[in-house]
């Protein structure tokens, strides 16, 4: 493929001579070919940057966008980058200006080297650029003006040899040929040397005659073959000297050595000898190096009486293996004679490896799978032969190997699953080594970041917290913080915490109870009562902030605490208002004789519902005592006819708590044998007319409404009517002794009550009815009386208070959202003995809770 460029206008820089500007026109050819798979573009030297190079993406048939995308770049050995690769055009430019001369001397064809490498995946395609020369250079000659010594009397067809001028450009532009101006006594010669190299001689063609002409002036030029031609000129001196006819002659015509590149500096290399069959003056010889550059960094010089070559600057193989030299000697009349001397430089392993990251982004994931591709490495070294060969290793105990691939290129991979939990990052040291004898290393040490991929689900501290917190809480009390750990890393390791969604007594949980997302701190909604939930179970989960995010649970207990925030409830004796309950002592009673129990319950729960009785209040404190832990009031003394009929008592029961909460009830005892003894003293209390009017009337009213009910529900409840009424004139006509009535859970265990069972009224309920906020009545006492200020009557009374739940922890329901109304009812029956001649009348209570 030939693309062509023109070029309008080009500046050279022309060395020792004046600079002009040259207008020219050229046609520019920039080669491409592929030879093995490697591609070779060739761009003229001294092109401005941005000078199109090659179209990379067209000759490796590559999209665009894939350069673009394996962030396409070149590497190059050299520190100066002569081209650039323009990834959005998949162009290669110049980018500095290349200088053949400088970059590669007289070697032809000039050239460098370069890859461009290709991520995700990796690819390498090695590219060579040739540098052609173009003619910006013209011949120079090493002296401005050539002296030579030349006898009168030398032979007609001598020839004497001229400096030569140097043409740093090559082929073509290099020095072609030399021109010596019309004389009448020197005629030009040209040669060519092995390596192709031309060297001109003068030679004598009319004798010369001192005492003629002494002096003879003669111009040599040199010429190239560039396009334009350029060329350079040197005056040549000729000064005719007396007869010497005998010119020097070297004793070798070919010397050759060999020396080390790292030999010092002031070494003796060669020592050349050259004889003069002529004596005397005329026999004396001095050496010269001749076609030598001017401007050159020649590292021999030689003793031009000894003819000893010594080194005086530094060798190195791989800049020049070799250096030709030309020797001259001459006798003091100018007859010379002409030697050359090839120096070898010998390798010697001077250069250490030099590692260089290709590609390497410095991170790789955590779930990268084994044989994948970390860095591309370039190792070179600039000895040859064995000196030049190199072997890379990594340290072991590394997750990784090397892999040789292309010419100096190596791969870094991986060698196992990586896991940033483990090692988030690794330190490793590449080392390179030649075959030398005695080898030459270098390394060099990089850090590999391992990035964190979602592979671990946050872990709680416990599987199980547990906390307390007392009842009567407030409203957003902390509670506990849960916290949870994470071993990813960034948003992986980020961590929100979440209330499981459930039910806590038909509710949801996020009504009891709130969590912060960010700390886990766990915070109450909700003031809490232990004597209706006891412990509380949440499920706390904790999500991290990976995608897919990954997330744990863990169970978070509630334990709530009592408080003493329930005061003693009294069961028994049940307190009313506008009556007056009595319990009957005979006379005849010893002592311990049990009166009656006061019953009472707490709701809290340990110590906050222990309950001690103490008796505040009596009448006469000698004759009654309170049992402290069981409530029991006992005589302590025997009964006279002495003691009062009625007795007051003040009992007070306290709880256990801190501080405690007490109540106080009031039992009346009556000191009687029988009841009309008893009846005629409670009746006496006095009390307003228009009072007892009322409360007949309200008996009145109410006993129409009970009828009135009787009546609608007579189908339902008739059987238990009937019963009831069959064990009131059972009981009425019984003389048997009255058992005190207990609650559930209370059993009397030292006697017998006082006063005979009248009416127990019944209440079924169903099994559910417990969860319901309705108060079921119970007969409280069969052993009270209560007494009627308007009557002399007695009835039985219904407790009004709370009543006792079946279940052991939930001793007591209450209901305080419930209307109710009361309902009362009094039978009146006349006596049927003839010695008590009264009227009982007996009466009943209903109570009516409206849901």
């Amino acid at each position: 493929m030939i693309l062509q460029f023109f070029i309008s206008r080009m500046d050279y820089s022309k060395r020792r001579r004046h600079p002009s500007d040259v207008k020219i026109s050229i046609l520019l050819y920039v080669l491409l070919a592929t030879v093995d798979g490697q591609i070779r573009y060739s761009v003229p030297e001294e092109m401005r940057k941005g000078v199109f190079v090659g179209d990379v993406a067209k000759d490796l048939g590559l999209d665009v966008r894939r350069l673009v995308a394996g962030r396409a770049r070149l590497v190059i050995d050299d520190e100066i980058k002569y081209v650039t690769l323009n990834p959005n055009k998949g162009h290669i430019v110049v980018d500095e200006r290349i200088d053949r001369e400088k970059l590669c001397a007289k070697k032809s064809p000039c050239s460098f080297s370069l890859e461009i490498v290709l991520e995700d995946p990796l690819e390498l395609f090695p590219i060579t650029i040739e540098v052609q020369d173009v003619n910006d250079h013209a011949p120079v000659f090493p002296k401005k003006e050539i002296h030579l010594d030349i006898s009168e009397s030398t032979a007609v067809g001598t020839a004497f040899l001229l400096d030569s001028a140097s043409d740093p450009d090559v082929g073509i532009n290099s020095l072609q040929s030399y021109a010596l101006k019309a004389n009448e006594h020197f005629i030009l010669k040209q040669r060519a040397r092995p390596d192709g190299s031309k060297y001109a001689e003068i030679v004598l063609h009319k004798a010369l005659d001192r005492e003629k002409q002494s002096e003879h002036a003669l111009v040599l030029s040199a010429v190239d073959g560039g396009e334009p031609q350029m060329s350079g000129t040197v005056k040549i001196q000729v000064s005719v000297l007396d007869a010497n006819d005998n010119a020097p002659v070297f004793t070798q015509r070919l010397y050759k050595a060999s020396v080390l590149e790292n030999v010092l500096r002031g070494a003796i290399i060669l020592r050349v000898s050259a004889v003069d069959a002529d004596q005397g003056y005329n026999g004396n010889v001095t050496y010269y190096f001749t076609h030598l550059e001017e401007d050159s960094s020649f590292p021999f010089e030689i003793n031009p009486f000894t003819g000893e070559i010594k080194l005086t600057g530094e060798l190195d193989y791989e800049l020049l293996s070799s250096y030709e030299i030309n020797i001259q000697e001459k006798d003091p009349w100018g007859l010379v004679g002409h030697s050359k001397l090839i120096i070898d430089i010998l390798d010697v392993n001077d250069n250490s490896p030099v590692i260089t990251m290709a590609s390497y982004s410095g991170k790789i994931s955590e779930d990268s799978p084994p044989g994948t591709v970390v860095a591309l490495i370039s190792v070179q070294d600039k000895d040859s032969g064995k000196n030049g060969q190199v072997r890379v290793a990594i340290e072991e105990n590394l997750p990784f190997s090397i892999k040789s691939t292309l010419r100096n290129y190596y791969t870094l991979v991986t060698e196992q699953i990586l896991d940033r939990e483990i090692n988030s990052k690794y330190n490793i040291t590449l080392t390179a080594v030649d075959e030398a004898f005695q080898a030459l290393s270098s390394k060099k040490s990089f850090v590999l970041e391992i990035t964190d991929v979602n592979d671990n689900a946050p872990a709680f501290g416990q599987n199980v917290y547990t906390t307390h917190v007392m009842e009567n809480n407030s409203p957003g009390v902390t509670l506990l913080q849960v916290q949870a750990t994470d071993p990813d890393q960034g948003q992986n390791a980020h961590l929100s915490y979440f209330l499981v969604e459930n039910e806590i007594n038909g509710n949801p949980v996020s009504k009891y109870f709130s969590i912060k997302p960010e700390s886990g701190t766990i915070q109450s909604l909700y003031s809490f009562d232990y004597e209706q939930t006891k412990e509380f179970r949440l499920q706390v989960k904790a999500v991290d902030g990976g995608s897919p995010p990954l997330s744990s649970n863990t169970t978070v207990i509630i334990k709530v605490q009592d408080q003493n925030d329930n005061p003693p409830q009294v069961l028994y004796p049940v307190q009313t208002a506008g009556s007056v309950v009595a319990e009957m002592v005979p006379r005849s009673a010893d002592v311990g004789y049990l009166v009656t129990k006061v019953v009472a319950v707490d709701v809290d729960s340990g110590q906050n519902a222990w309950l001690s009785y103490k008796l505040q209040k009596a009448t006469d404190r000698a004759l009654f005592e309170v049992g402290s832990q069981n409530g029991e009031i006992r005589t302590v003394r025997q009964v006279t006819e002495k003691d009062l009929l009625k007795q007051r008592l003040t009992v007070i029961v306290e709880d256990n708590g801190q501080p405690s909460r007490s109540a106080t009830v009031i039992v009346n005892v009556a000191v009687a044998d029988s009841f009309p003894e008893v009846l005629s003293e409670f009746s006496d209390f006095p009390h307003d007319k228009d009072y007892n009017d009322n409360l007949t009337f309200y008996l009145v009213l109410a006993l129409a409404v009970v009828s009135f009910l009787f009546i609608t529900c007579l189908v339902v409840i008739i059987s238990v009517k009937i019963y009831r009424w069959k064990q009131s004139r059972i009981l009425y006509h019984s003389s048997l002794p009255v058992i005190p009535y207990y609650p559930p859970r209370y059993s009397d265990t030292l006697g017998t009550g006082t006063l005979p069972h009248t009416y127990n009224y019944e209440v079924c309920r169903t099994t559910d009815s417990r969860k319901s906020d309705c108060k079921f009545g119970r007969a409280g006492s069969q052993n009270v009386l209560i007494m009627d200020p308007s009557s002399t009557g007695t009835m039985q009374r219904m407790q009004s208070e709370k009543s006792i739940l079946d279940e052991p922890d939930s001793p007591l329901e209450v209901s305080k959202q419930l209307a109710s109304f009361t309902v009362a009812f009094v039978f009146e029956q006349p006596s049927r003995n003839s010695s008590a001649p009264w009227t009982a009348k007996y009466s009943g209570i209903f109570h009516f809770k409206v849901i």
